[in-house]
């Protein structure tokens, strides 16, 4: 007998919270305000993506080719899956002594969870998260990208990489 109170309560409860969520779903289809379902692909053009949207990770460059990458591997060691590897190799200054710099940057799109973790410990805010989105290839080769571009180099007023190791 307990048994069967204790079911008829269950579903009874079911029922009010499947009637609360219509009532809610009703009341939006009679009194639309701002519409946020939109009709992709079919508005391509004007699609606008929200403010914490996170698409895919890139290293903005300025005018000169320049970045902000200091190849101090936090990013590297902070992601959860390995989808990012700092390449970095030793450069002999003028004065002789030697300096890390970032040689490749690469991000596997494939592997990412997009967690953004790699983006909030990075110390240069060197990488960021862009609105693109559209990520489908028959080659699974091009979801492998080199951020930064060829013959790029770091900015002057970038404070010293940590040295975590």
């Amino acid at each position: 007998m307990n048994s069967i109170i204790t079911y008829l309560k269950e579903l009874f409860g079911g029922i009010k919270t499947l009637l609360k969520g219509m009532m809610v779903t009703g009341y939006y289809f009679v009194h639309p305000r701002s519409i946020i379902t939109q009709q992709y692909p079919e508005n391509r053009k004007t699609l606008q993506m929200f403010d914490r949207f996170k698409g895919q990770v890139s290293m903005p460059h300025d005018e000169n080719n320049l970045h902000k990458c200091t190849a101090c591997n936090i990013c590297e060691i902070n992601c959860p899956n390995g989808s990012i590897e700092v390449i970095s190799k030793q450069v002999e200054k003028a004065d002789g002594k030697t300096k890390k710099e970032l040689d490749t940057y690469i991000y596997k799109l494939s592997m990412c969870t997009f967690c953004g973790l790699c983006i909030k410990v990075c110390p240069q805010d060197a990488i960021v998260f862009t609105p693109e989105f559209e990520h489908a290839v028959f080659n699974q080769d091009k979801l492998i990208k080199t951020l930064n571009k060829p013959g790029s180099s770091l900015k002057e007023k970038v404070k010293e990489p940590i040295n975590i190791i």
